[in-house]
């Protein structure tokens, strides 16, 4: 599967030269193989289904605890606020987050996140966000590191520090920008912890007064920025994303027109999470077709979190931006690979095969693309071929 004007740029009988770098020397017809590839070693794949390594693009997989005990409340009738008063939400994530080290997090981390990786995910971005204060939101983006180092994946970091106001800094939620969110933020850039900066703009989190702050901290230090936006209500985040030139806004359920083509001009992703719109069975969903018409890019994540988006299969994801948006099969494969990619700021080494980027590849027991949306539960995946594999010629 290579960039190509083609049904999701789909070459039959192709052939892929790595090169000792691990990037992409010909991604192409068999028959187009450059003859300086001719006498390297050869291997074949069967005639499987070979894409770009999986992008999960928004996560927030390192934290501590769980919130089963609160998903059970809930089933049987409680309310949020009974919720909230036997110890659940975001603040039981919040104190388990903090009374767990950096082992606990890197162990707690490590089975949702190779689940991920058994299903073809080469790249994945994790977010602090659930530590709230200096010390452990540094904390939360030093296991996310880790985790890069304990597995073969690539990991990109955000700084989600303007998630929430924690319970100390109620109703001071200046107070808590001053305090945590932006020295913290320039605590942790030092530190080299930071890819990107994020925030959470809504009525129960973060203002665009807010947020702009942020996003000028950011900017100050170099840092792109992205912003979970219009998940609940329409208060312009998309707006005030796309006027930083962010990298993706995400969630959109609520997102207005003017929304929609402020982030057509910047170039900023739409980031799809439709596992957080199951979970919480929201009835509004984003405007897709909106988005499609304005030539906005789409991409699709797990929101992999223990509150609103327990999941931690990009596969079912795939599913779910078809069943549960409309995407079509090569819309929801493009969502994980190509826009991922670009909702990263990686467009130009991932996301699709094209000579000179990176090899990361997934390979596939299917007869044809749509299948890896059409199936739910099914794991078809034959093998995730990543940088530090053996270079080489598969055809």
């Amino acid at each position: 599967m290579c960039a190509g004007e083609a049904e999701y740029g789909l070459v039959e009988d192709a052939a892929l030269a790595v090169g000792a770098d691990g990037r992409i020397l010909h991604a192409g017809p068999a028959a187009t193989l450059p003859a300086a590839c001719s006498g390297w070693p050869k291997r074949s794949l069967g005639g499987r289904l070979v894409t770009p390594g999986l992008i999960d693009c928004h996560t927030h997989v390192v934290h501590g605890g769980n919130r089963a005990n609160e998903f059970e409340l809930r089933l049987k009738g409680a309310s949020y606020e009974e919720v909230a008063r036997a110890g659940g939400g975001i603040v039981s994530t919040v104190a388990a987050t903090r009374a767990a080290s950096e082992d606990d997090l890197v162990a707690s981390a490590l089975p949702r996140l190779d689940a991920l990786i058994r299903e073809g995910v080469t790249t994945i971005e994790i977010k602090s966000g659930y530590g709230l204060t200096v010390d452990d939101e540094i904390r939360m983006l030093s296991a996310a590191r880790r985790l890069g180092r304990e597995r073969n994946i690539r990991v990109v970091t955000s700084w989600l520090a303007a998630h929430a106001v924690p319970a100390e800094y109620k109703g001071r939620s200046q107070a808590y920008l001053d305090e945590v969110a932006l020295p913290g933020l320039d605590k942790a850039h030092a530190a080299g912890l930071v890819d990107a900066v994020d925030g959470f703009c809504e009525g129960i989190a973060f203002s665009p007064q807010e947020m702009v702050q942020v996003f000028d901290r950011a900017k100050a230090l170099g840092l792109p920025v992205k912003l979970h936006a219009e998940q609940l209500s329409d208060l312009g985040g998309a707006r005030l994303a796309a006027s930083y030139g962010a990298l993706s806004a995400d969630h959109l359920e609520y997102l207005g027109q003017d929304g929609v083509d402020a982030m057509a001009a910047a170039g900023t992703v739409a980031v799809l999470l439709p596992g957080a719109f199951y979970t919480l069975r929201e009835t509004q969903a984003p405007p897709v077709a909106a988005l499609r018409a304005a030539g906005v890019p789409i991409a699709l994540a797990t929101d992999c979190n223990p509150g609103s988006s327990p999941m931690t299969s990009l596969l079912l994801t795939l599913n779910m931006g078809a069943t549960l948006f409309r995407l079509t099969p090569e819309e929801c494969l493009a969502g994980v690979t190509r826009e991922a990619a670009r909702a990263l700021g990686l467009a130009a080494d991932l996301g699709t095969l094209e000579d000179g980027k990176i090899a990361d590849l997934a390979v596939w027991d299917v007869a044809t693309p749509a299948e890896l949306t059409y199936r739910i539960g099914f794991n078809p995946l034959f093998e995730r071929i990543a940088p530090k594999s053996s270079p080489g010629t598969a055809q």
